[in-house]
């Protein structure tokens, strides 16, 4: 019931909507965006929900995505989704200040989870404060993950099955179709969409960046640690896919039989895979997006240095300490000296910049008086390779076109594990949506400062373009000094942020990069 006791309800083009009117927010929940990919529609990209008769309740968020847990991962299995899975998972929610006529600025999340995990309905979501302190609409969605949302088996069934291994991004884009389509109804404008999302949801904004499906669908985009090319090759996703079958023994399967498979051998097929490739690769998720030349022509980030994305306004930035968080969770790390640290390097960069690239990033630490042995070396690099190089790469080709883009570098540090963390992968979503767990993000009048000063930016930017914002000053774009804010207890305009390291990676071509 809405404040003046009568029923929350909103048209839709598919229905009318009954939601909730909770802590001055009208909140709908488990709306379906498209049909279930069920039956005949598994790897296949999306088709629009049905249309219903009567009043639809949205009062519960519907099924999440099929996942596991990431393999060898007690801190990211508290990521894993709540609610209940089932393939049938494709749902948004909407949290507004009002249904009315307003045209409030529209941001969709899209969440992280490495391309395997997660889901719209996280916790830090729910109570979230981003939408009042804002008077912006909120969208949070569900997306197919895993194999069921990036696996390409086009190529081996020659057709048959038309997944090319890029369906679970063609479902943000038919969420984005819903929010064109019915957003008006929830308060919000059509015309002013800003997508927003972290890690695997950065990643997949920077994969919408480049694809022609998705023009069109935003012209805003917040990218949280994550650029524009962590995508595999055409022949990375047939070898994934292959590997994937083998192990459930199906070595040149019909569609029958691949669309017969209960979901549940297909996640514990997947499982299976992910622990091959810990122990081969170093690899957590087997799956990502794919160049499958199709929906996705080319590598995003090339694309988007021709232009595919010259009109998105962008911010984009990461944390200072990403790796921490993961290295915390390998127990080979706590043994790490210069061997192993050179030994893991070479999966990330070519042998003969090994070196330069190790005493930069020594140099540039001692400079600051930061600690710099093996570990702590290892960690800013694999850091820097994983999320801030692309996103700086990202801005950059955002720069050949004339749009001011801008950058961040979240530098809070966690109290969790005694400060181990220090200011690591998933931190800022919190402060991003006034949720910030005490043990994670610490708690106190400078967290909730910190938080109240991201949320006035990432909405100021979102109503303009601009993040610039009474609370926190001005924001210069990135360009052409480099221009950088650090998001910390003292917020701060700097210019070429960790040049010295930022520097070592022009030497070389940065390779595609794979999930965690």
């Amino acid at each position: 019931m809405s404040q003046s006791g009568k029923p929350v309800v909103a048209q839709t083009r598919q229905g009318r909507l009954e939601g909730s009117f909770e802590k001055g927010q009208f909140v709908f929940r488990g709306i379906p965006y498209a049909a279930p990919p069920t039956g005949r529609l598994r790897w296949r990209a999306p088709v629009p929900a049905e249309p219903w008769t009567g009043v639809r309740s949205a009062k519960a968020f519907g099924p999440v995505s099929p996942q596991n847990p990431l393999p060898g991962s007690d801190v990211m299995a508290a990521l894993a989704a709540a609610e209940p899975q089932d393939e049938d998972c494709l749902y948004l929610n909407v949290w507004t200040p009002g249904l009315d006529d307003a045209a409030r600025p529209v941001m969709v999340w899209i969440h992280g989870g490495a391309f395997i995990i997660g889901s719209g309905s996280e916790k830090m979501y729910r109570d979230n404060t981003l939408v009042p302190r804002g008077d912006v609409v909120l969208v949070t969605l569900n997306y197919r993950l895993g194999a069921f949302g990036f696996m390409n088996l086009r190529e081996i069934t020659g057709g048959r099955i038309p997944a090319t291994g890029c369906e679970g991004l063609l479902d943000q884009v038919a969420a984005l179709d819903w929010v064109r389509d019915n957003i008006a109804a929830f308060g919000g404008d059509p015309a002013n969409v800003t997508v927003f999302g972290e890690s695997a949801g950065a990643m997949s904004i920077g994969d919408l960046m480049g694809m022609p499906a998705a023009r069109g669908r935003f012209g805003k985009a917040i990218l949280e640690s994550g650029g524009a090319n962590t995508v595999g090759t055409l022949e990375d996703g047939v070898a994934a896919a292959t590997e994937f079958l083998g192990i459930l023994g199906l070595a040149k399967p019909g569609p029958d039989a691949l669309l017969a498979l209960p979901a549940e051998r297909i996640l514990d097929a997947q499982q299976q895979l992910a622990l091959i490739m810990r122990r081969r690769d170093n690899r957590l998720t087997p799956f990502q997006p794919v160049v499958d030349g199709e929906a996705m022509p080319d590598i995003p980030l090339e694309a988007i240095k021709r232009g595919s994305a010259a009109g998105i306004r962008t911010l984009a930035g990461t944390n200072r300490d990403e790796f921490k968080l993961f290295n915390f969770m390998d127990p080979a790390f706590r043994r790490m000296d210069e061997g192993l640290m050179l030994s893991r390097l070479r999966d990330l960069i070519p042998e003969a910049h090994i070196d330069g690239v190790v005493e930069a990033y020594r140099g540039g630490r001692q400079g600051r008086g930061e600690a710099a042995g093996p570990a702590d070396i290892l960690t800013a690099i694999q850091s820097d390779f994983m999320f801030r190089i692309p996103v700086l790469r990202l801005l950059e080709a955002q720069g050949l076109h004339g749009r001011p883009a801008y950058n961040y570098l979240f530098s809070w540090e966690s109290p969790a594990v005694k400060g181990a963390l220090g200011s690591c992968h998933a931190l800022e979503i919190g402060f991003v949506f006034g949720n910030c767990d005490p043990s994670f993000c610490g708690s106190g009048p400078d967290v909730e400062a910190l938080s109240r000063k991201i949320q006035d930016a990432w909405t100021s930017f979102a109503r303009t373009g601009d993040p610039s914002c009474d609370s926190l000053g001005g924001w210069a774009p990135y360009a052409p000094s480099r221009a950088t804010m650090v998001l910390d207890r003292e917020c701060r305009m700097t210019a070429a942020a960790r040049e010295e390291e930022r520097r070592a990676w022009d030497a070389f071509e940065l390779p595609l990069t794979k999930p965690i």
